[in-house]
């Protein structure tokens, strides 16, 4: 039988843990946030399974991080009848989740490719493809226990918001310390805790605080800014562009043979960072030309008076209320002028909103 004192420490024990997961839980929602997902290998391979799905009842999206923010998945399905299947990787091209689609046989359905033209062109292709080739390795390779355990981690994340390692880790939370560097040493720059929050969806969106504090927008901004998205370097050119739309029109010829659907989307921009994307950019010789070569439809935002002045917090991606008006005018789109057949009456349902 256990000593009175081994029973005490274990309730003192199980006391402070209790008291501190609440008090440490209690510290992040009183601060505004929300549940928010690890977005990590597992979540992407749970939507990685659902391709397969009848073409008449999913739509499959890959990209970077633009296509996240800006497409409201509830909007989307309350719409169109119409499953949203969430591929895209935050700072990731989405050449390779292209490439691994076409050469699937079992997938027929229908896709959607949101391009930004620096990580879609990027000349150095191993940094912007890393993720998504660690991604497929983790979906191709996922053990029934790591399924498992996947279950169990996000049955506890929709309950606590601290459990979010990305904003809330030890790591993320002495990156907070902003110890200055060495001379010489790069870091990647900290987004702002409440610029991007994910759900179960992998839909991501921002806090509202992040909404209404322009300081916080602004840090966001100088991020991109080190980051490298005011660069009007011209990007790939010549023979390396042609080898690009070559392999992608490969890639897209191979799904349309199997009856699949596909149309590449451009989604709202603004401010320096889209300035110096049209400039290293210019729409005529990637966008134009890609979807000549690929003889592939396309929907760019500035085509549309209800998307072309549409401004982004912090440049980049759309806010939610924001994302609502965009997911339901590309749903009008696709309906009245690509030809897509959407399962319910979009255009009757959109008035009505």
């Amino acid at each position: 039988m256990p000593s009175n004192h081994f029973i005490k420490a274990a309730l003192l024990t199980a006391i402070l843990v209790v008291a501190f997961t609440i008090s440490w839980e209690s510290y992040w929602r009183n601060k505004g946030f929300d549940i928010t997902y690890n977005d990590d290998e597992a979540l992407w391979s749970k939507e990685r399974r659902k391709v397969y799905n009848p073409s008449d009842k999913s739509t499959v999206f890959i990209g970077s991080s633009r296509i996240k923010f800006d497409l409201d998945i509830p909007t989307w399905e309350s719409l169109t009848g119409d499953e949203v299947v969430q591929l895209s990787m935050v700072g990731t091209s989405p050449r390779p989740l292209l490439h691994d689609l076409a050469n699937d046989e079992n997938f027929k359905g229908k896709l959607i490719i949101d391009i930004t033209e620096g990580l879609f062109f990027e000349r150095n292709t191993r940094r912007t493809e890393r993720s998504a080739t660690e991604a497929l390795k983790y979906y191709k390779e996922e053990t029934p226990s790591q399924k498992t355990s996947s279950i169990l981690n996000y049955g506890l994340e929709s309950k606590f918001v601290f459990l979010e390692e990305g904003k809330f880790g030890l790591d993320e939370l002495l990156k907070d310390l902003e110890v200055p560097n060495r001379p010489g040493v790069f870091s990647f720059p900290r987004f702002p805790k409440e610029f991007g929050l994910t759900t179960y969806r992998r839909q991501d969106y921002m806090n509202e605080k992040f909404l209404t504090d322009t300081a916080l927008q602004r840090r966001q901004c100088e991020n991109w800014t080190r980051l490298g998205a005011l660069s009007r370097q011209p990007g790939i050119s010549g023979d390396s562009l042609e080898t690009v739309f070559k392999e992608i029109k490969t890639s897209i010829d191979k799904i349309r043979a199997r009856g699949g659907q596909i149309i590449f989307v451009r989604t709202p921009a603004s401010g320096a960072m889209e300035e110096a994307t049209k400039a290293a950019y210019p729409r005529k010789q990637y966008w134009d030309k890609m979807l000549a070569y690929t003889a592939t439809s396309g929907i760019h935002y500035e085509d549309y008076p209800e998307t072309a002045k549409m401004i982004c917090p912090e440049w980049s991606h759309l806010s939610s209320k924001d994302a609502v008006i965009y997911t339901k005018k590309l749903i009008e789109i696709l309906e009245k002028e690509k030809g897509w057949k959407i399962p319910y009456k979009p255009s009757a349902l959109i008035a009505s909103h």
